[in-house]
């Protein structure tokens, strides 16, 4: 029995201490005056009694009823019914509030409608106070408190011949039942009649319709996230008007959260004084009136649900995982099913009679069966991953949360990961966890009615049956006898609110309420203490969880055929059939990428243990040592599937000897993988072993144990049936009925249990964790080793990464040598802390821990001492037999550099190495060597699986190729050992992933990065495997020094007196040879002082230029050998002329090839043949070079059979240099002269060229392409990187009719006027030309305007470099702006191609969708397309 009041408070409202416009809360009376012992007396609470505030009204309300929540430090829930009615404010009330209304005016105008009884004058007994009757009660009887308080409210309204005090008195002095389905008939003496329903089970909590009014104000899809919300540990925020729907709406999200029960801040109501609370860091359910809106704006990861609106509003910042599918969809169909059952019949032709829907209350307990239902399918089987780890005194419970979610499939599943770690998970464990407790509604459904949900899945109407029983018993639950709840309460009359009554609430008599108080209390003292009634019994565990069939993709399916290979390979291995065993062993290593092989592996390996060792011979320790490590390669560092758990007895168990009194385990070759060093592995781990060894200690017989499962246990087999939760739930039920000395005896031995396991744990952590080589210290510092282990849980600590070993200890200095302190002393304090942590949740003494911590130091040293011997005779084990290297086939020239190191070659992200998903011999991963040689990089080895044959695997990619280097760790196929590696990717589309083996050291790999980035970077180009070749080439002079870019004003004085020289005095040109640039100025523009230097040299003269006819011998030799060339008879192939000089030339021909730059004197990076238009000499050839960066003139290079169309290149046109300007502004004549000829050599020769075109004609012969080159010169001038392609177009130019007038060169360039391109570019480039304009004088245009033109030349280059150009009028050249990307994005975008082509790892999606993602995001192909846009040039 319990109180049903607590205390009952009489608030009323008070003027504000500050002398503010609002007023505060003051209790006038509470009732009883002192605390009760086991229930203190709430601070705050007049907060609550008017969460918006104390404020007066000019109207008398209609008394108002909700009821609030309160929180004590001890988690417990105190519930505050709250009814509040208005009362005229007395006279002193009146005078104050209205001289803080006079003072504080500015204020009233911004307060709003809600402080004008506050602001305004007002006349006496114009205004209201509210006054709050309270009830404070630790049940939650809401009607009952509506009854109550209604009642005194109508007693004091209606004048009825009742004493208050008696009421209030009955009131506080009534006791309910807790639990248990009873009834209690209860009557305050007022002439009422009122029946206390208490639930049959108290765990279910009791909804009412609170459940169905959510869903009818939200929707199913709101409600859903905010229940995923909730269970995540996010912020909800209600928000309404009404503060009885902010209760019902926390109220009804609790109870969809069952058997879960929420643990962070729930406040229901919040006051409006106490809104900074919503800035708190921990999650809350909270609710607020909407009045505060405003304030709730600014609150970023909060997710706010408005009642009134029916919308749930979530922060971009929050993301709530939904549920897992196919729970999410199911739950919301069953929802839908429920909520709207005439939506499935709504497009029947002939639909049934429509059946009565549901009431409120039966419509709310369906929609809390569909959530019992989806927590039941969420939890199935969980406890089968219970560790009971004490029984006595008290159950300690731990979860195997790894085990759980391997067992669902679900390890990558958002939700049920956070909700398995959120603190509402970990209440649910330690208070349904007790295998002996009572059992409620959910603990059958998770244990008998799993496999009917399962069968249920595909029939809707079979689950809403399913719903309907389920919500009958939750109905049940609530109202177990509903016909016999009959109330008689006294209710104030109608609009009783609005009587003129000065009369306000009477002061109560203490003494008179205290007195009835006091005396039920003595009443209360001779009767026995509540005690809640329990029905205690074993909670059903239900069906184990089945395996999950694994989702393996491509060739690792695990068949009934590739268990039988790996049975077979573990049998030939310890039958010493070591050559069959090899022959399977490929196999088996794919095989154990499936969960069931590796599992089937750990279970054949326990089979060959006899008495906890299994010594084997060198050949018999590789092998298994091999297949374990493969085993543990892919398992996480939570080991959801048990492999390595499987394992780790195994590798304690599995020897071989060394030498006399030196035996290696395995353990020290599997300490390279992450599990070993996660807590939670080893938490887990000692848990399991804990309830192992506590289920055998009550299993066990025993001579003086009283218990009726004795004769039981002793017809029972070694392997007992009964769980550990069974045993416990057992030894729970016989607790109380044992004497005091065999439960201390009990709890002693459940302490020993817990101590030794802690001792052994102490051990195996000190066997995986300290490594076996001692050289690798300083490695595994850099790799996040050991000394990680202190901050993070899942640190990575492997063998080869391992730190040094300790060659003394003392444990009252610690060690000695600094490295061993690092990784040894790191050790010691990870297993400190584990030993915390378990020790402490297993209520282990303190003497006992503090025995465990001096022992842990000396367990580490002891076996650091044992792993020196092991390490050092494991040395001198002959090498394992390896194959025979193949050296690889040179070229001619070709000479080794660095002789082969012996590597694995690995699979990359094709398939065609490993047998693709078409099937093929797997010819990765490889077994050879990988040799450096003057050209290539060259590896050539053997498959290492046996089965594919004599194949040989031969990859090569030139040096000059390379294009990135990267150190990478992979584990080598054959021994599953980490080992350091390269990754080698070149242009030509091939990748080299290589795993050096154990015998290559550090250094040799280090050499051979060195020698490959020598020869990758020569410094000398003359130095590379192309220019070495067949010739005795020795190193000549080093390359010229780069000039500088910016040249000082001593440069540019010494410049102008040589081109002064030039001018004045010297007659000759002294040619010199040509000598290309260095290596290191490959691709730079040259330098700025060279460039002005020829934009300003003087005109040759033509006795400078020597003709053929007048060649010396030398040349003509030299002629000679040009004719020869290939390019030459290429050249006349094309129809581009033949090889003849300036004096002696064939008319017919329209092109010649020209040997003016056979010693690179006019441009150094142009052959020194060059083709150029008939009609022009060669010395006017040196004058057009001039306008063009780098002198690189427009040249043919390609002419069509068909159209005789020409493509022509050239640099980009270059203005004035800086001495150019000087030397214009000193003498004007000869530049502009020169400058003018310069010009006009230019114009004549691209007229030549489009004159050179078959069936063109100009009537008037005037230059035609004046306005080119004008612009050009006077327009933007290019970078030296702009390049210009032209093409010459004889179609167009035969259709064209050039009248207009030709502007002058020079006229053109003094205007400096320049616009930008036409719009209409990409139309003429089609072939649509728009209709030319009609003539000024009004007469119809030309015929010939009116068809298509074409253009005589097309110039194409970079659109950034012909912004200044403007087009021409007539339309008879034309430009074509082309995107040029820059060198860094082709780079860049060429690296992402060769990703795409050869991946360095397998793709996660199958398919191509993978590979045409990755080319779409390498953006190759756009810049591709935006290169080939002169393909789209009309055909010419």
């Amino acid at each position: 029995m319990a109180r049903l009041a607590d205390y009952f408070v009489l608030v009323a409202f008070g003027p504000h201490p500050r002398g503010s416009g609002e007023g505060q809360g003051q209790i006038l009376q509470r009732f009883p005056e002192k605390d009760w012992e086991d229930n203190p007396f709430p601070q705050g609470i007049e907060l609550f009694c008017q969460p918006s505030g104390w404020q007066l009204c000019p109207e008398r309300n209609p008394p108002t009823f909700f009821v609030a929540v309160l929180t004590d430090i001890n988690s417990e829930r105190h519930y505050c019914a709250c009814l509040t009615f208005w009362e005229p404010v007395e006279s002193t009330q009146e005078v104050v509030c209205t001289e803080d209304a006079t003072e504080k005016e500015e204020e009233a105008d911004e307060g709003g409608q809600a402080r004008l009884s506050s602001t305004a004058p007002v006349q006496p007994g114009q205004l209201f106070a509210p006054k709050t009757l309270v009830l404070v009660s630790r049940l939650d009887h809401t009607e009952v408190f509506r009854n109550s308080l209604g009642l005194i409210y109508a007693i004091h309204v209606e004048g009825l011949n009742v004493c208050l005090e008696n009421v209030i008195g009955n009131l506080l002095t009534c006791t309910v039942p807790l639990a248990g389905g009873s009834q209690r008939t209860i009557s305050l003496g007022a002439g009422d009649r009122q029946v206390i329903q208490t639930p049959l089970v108290d765990s279910l909590p009791v909804s009412r319709c609170s459940v169905a009014l959510l869903f009818r104000q939200l929707g199913i899809t709101n409600v859903l996230s905010l229940f995923c919300a909730a269970l995540t540990e996010h912020k909800v925020l209600f928000l309404s008007r009404s503060y009885q729907r902010l209760a019902d709406a926390c109220r009804g999200l609790l109870a969809l959260l069952f058997p879960l029960r929420y643990s962070f801040t729930y406040v229901p109501i919040l006051p409006a004084q106490l809104l900074e609370v919503l800035s708190t860091p921990t999650p809350f359910i909270i609710g607020v009136n909407a009045a505060f809106q405003a304030e709730t704006q600014e609150l970023l990861d909060v997710i706010i649900a408005d009642l009134d609106g029916g919308t749930v509003t979530v922060p971009e910042c929050v993301h709530i995982p939904p549920l897992p599918e196919p729970l999410q969809s199911q739950t919301h169909n069953v929802l839908s099913m429920v909520l709207d059952p005439e939506l499935e019949l709504a497009d029947l032709a002939f639909p049934p009679p429509t059946t009565s829907a549901s009431s409120l209350k039966m419509q709310d307990k369906e929609l809390r069966a569909v959530f019992l239902r989806l927590f039941a399918q969420l939890l199935q089987g969980y406890r089968w991953c219970l560790h009971i780890v004490r029984i006595h005194p008290e159950p300690v419970i731990r979860f195997h949360k790894a085990a759980f979610l391997g067992q669902r499939g679900l390890v990558e599943d958002d939700f049920l990961m956070k909700v398995l770690e959120g603190m509402a998970f970990a209440g649910f464990v330690s208070e349904r966890g007790v295998p002996y407790r009572s059992t409620d509604l959910f603990d059958e459904l998770v244990a008998h009615e799993v496999a009917r949900m399962r069968a249920d899945e595909n029939h809707p109407h079979r689950v809403l049956r399913h719903v309907q029983e389920l919500a009958e018993q939750l109905y049940k639950n609530e109202n177990p006898y509903p016909a016999v709840a009959m109330h008689k309460v006294q209710r104030p009359g109608e609009a009783s609110h609005l009587r003129r009554t000065h009369r306000p609430f009477p002061r109560l008599d203490e003494g008179t309420v205290q007195w009835i108080v006091d005396q039920a209390a003595a009443k209360m003292q001779g009767a026995p203490p509540a005690v809640k009634a329990e029905r205690r019994t074993t909670v059903p565990s239900g069906p184990p969880m089945t395996a999950i069939l694994e989702r393996c993709s491509g060739p690792h399916i695990n068949s009934a055929r590739r268990l039988e290979v790996v049975r077979n390979c573990i049998s030939y291995v310890f039958e010493g059939k070591m050559l069959e065993a090899k022959k399977l062993l490929p196999a088996v290593l794919r095989a154990l990428k499936g969960r069931a092989a590796r599992r089937c592996l750990a279970h054949e390996l326990h089979l060959h243990v006899q008495q906890n060792r299994a010594v084997l011979d060198h050949q018999q320790f590789d092998f298994v040592v091999r297949m374990m490590n493969c085993c543990l390669q892919d398992c996480t560092s939570l080991d959801e599937h048990g492999i390595a758990a499987a394992l780790l007895p195994l590798v304690t168990a599995f020897c071989r000897k060394l030498s006399p009194g030196v035996t290696q385990f395995a353990y020290s070759c599997v300490q390279e993988h992450v599990v070993w060093s996660t807590p939670q592995f080893w938490e887990a781990m000692f848990y399991g072993d804990v309830q192992t060894h506590i289920r055998a200690l009550y299993l066990e017989p025993s001579d003086d144990r009283v218990s009726p499962s004795q004769e039981v246990g002793e017809t029972q087999s070694q392997d007992d049936e009964r769980s550990a939760l069974d045993v416990a739930s057992e030894q729970r039920r016989l607790w109380p009925t044992l004497s005091r000395e065999k439960q201390q005896e009990l709890v002693q031995k459940e302490e020993s249990t817990v101590f030794s396991q802690a001792i052994h744990y102490a051990n195996r952590m000190s066997y995986l964790l300290l490594p076996l080589d001692s050289s690798k210290s300083r490695l595994l510092r850099e790799r996040a080793g050991l000394g990680d282990l202190e901050s993070a849980s899942n640190s990575l600590v492997t063998n080869s990464m391992a730190g040094s070993v300790a060659e003394s200890y003392d444990t009252e200095s610690g060690f000695e040598d600094a490295e061993t302190c690092d990784v040894a002393g790191a050790v010691v304090r990870f297993i400190n802390r584990f030993v915390d942590k378990v020790c402490t949740e297993s209520g282990v003494t303190s003497d006992q821990l503090k025995g465990l911590h001096v022992m842990v130091p000396d367990i580490v040293q002891m076996h650091i001492e044992t792993l020196e011997a092991v390490h050092r005779e494991s040395k001198r084990l002959p090498p394992i037999q390896k194959p025979k290297l193949l050296r690889p086939r040179l070229l001619p020239g070709e000479e080794c550099v660095l002789d082969g190191l012996r590597v694995y070659l690995l699979p990359d992200g094709r398939e065609e190495g490993v047998g693709g998903s078409g099937g093929g011999p797997a010819l990765l991963p490889a077994e050879g060597a990988v040799f450096l040689t003057t050209y290539r990089v060259i590896f050539t080895g053997m498959p290492t699986d046996p089965l594919v044959g004599d194949q040989v695997v031969v990859r090569s990619f030139p040096v000059a190729a390379l294009t990135k280097e990267k150190r990478i760790s992979v584990q080598t196929p054959v021994d599953q050992l980490l080992q350091d590696g390269l990754q080698l990717r070149s242009c030509t589309f091939q990748l080299l992933k290589m795993a050096f083996d154990e015998e290559v050291g550090s250094d040799s790999a280090e050499l051979f990065r060195k020698q490959l980035h020598k020869l990758r970077y020569p410094p000398d180009i003359r130095g590379t495997f192309a220019f070495t070749l067949g010739s005795a080439h020795t190193p000549g002079r080093p390359p010229r020094v780069t000039k500088d870019k910016t040249p000082s004003l001593r440069t540019l004085s010494r410049n102008l007196v040589k081109n002064a020289k030039k001018t004045i005095g010297r007659q000759y040109v002294t040619r010199k040879k040509y000598n290309p640039p260095g290596w290191e100025n490959r691709g730079q523009p040259p330098p700025e002082d060279q460039e002005d230097e020829i934009s300003v040299s003087e005109e040759l003269e033509p006795s400078t230029l020597t003709p053929s006819s007048a060649l010396k011998p030398s040349d003509r030799m030299t002629m000679s050998s040009l004719v020869e060339r290939a390019c030459c008879r290429d050249y006349q192939r094309l129809g581009l002329g033949t090889l003849s000089s300036s004096l002696s030339r064939a008319k017919s021909e329209p092109f010649r090839i020209s040997p003016v730059n056979r010693m690179y004197a006019i441009c150094r990076s142009y052959p020194g043949l060059l083709i150029v238009p008939q009609s022009i000499q060669d010395n006017a050839l040196q004058r057009v070079s001039r306008c063009y960066r780098q002198n690189r003139f427009p040249v043919v290079c390609w002419r069509s059979g068909r159209s005789k169309a020409v493509l022509l290149r050239s640099g980009g046109l270059h203005g004035k240099g800086v001495v150019g300007l000087f030397k214009a502004q000193n003498t004007p004549s000869p530049g502009q002269a020169q400058t003018d000829s310069s010009s006009l050599e230019q114009e004549k020769y691209l007229q030549a060229v489009v004159s050179s075109m078959p069936r063109y004609a100009d009537s008037s012969g005037r230059n035609t392409l004046s306005s080119f080159s004008s612009a050009h010169m006077g327009g933007h001038v290019p970078s030296p990187r702009a390049r210009v392609t032209t093409l010459s177009n004889p179609m167009a130019a035969s259709a064209s009719r050039w009248t207009a007038s030709r502007g002058k060169w020079s006229s053109v360039r003094a205007s400096g006027r320049s616009s930008g391109l036409g719009a209409d570019v990409g139309s003429r480039l089609a072939g649509r030309d728009l209709l030319s304009t009609p003539h000024t004088n009004g007469a119809p245009p030309d015929s010939g305007f009116l068809r298509p033109q074409r253009a005589a030349l097309y110039i194409i280059g970079d659109k950034a470099q012909l912004k200044g150009v403007r087009p021409d009028p007539l339309q008879q050249w034309e430009l074509v702006p082309i995107e040029v990307f820059e060198a860094r994005q082709v780079k860049a975008s060429f690296k992402k191609l060769l990703k795409a082509c050869v991946p360095g790892c397998p793709a996660v999606e199958s398919g191509s969708a993978s590979f045409l993602r990755s080319l779409e995001d390498s953006e190759w192909l756009i810049q591709v397309s935006a290169l080939s846009l002169p393909l789209c040039l009309p055909e010419c």
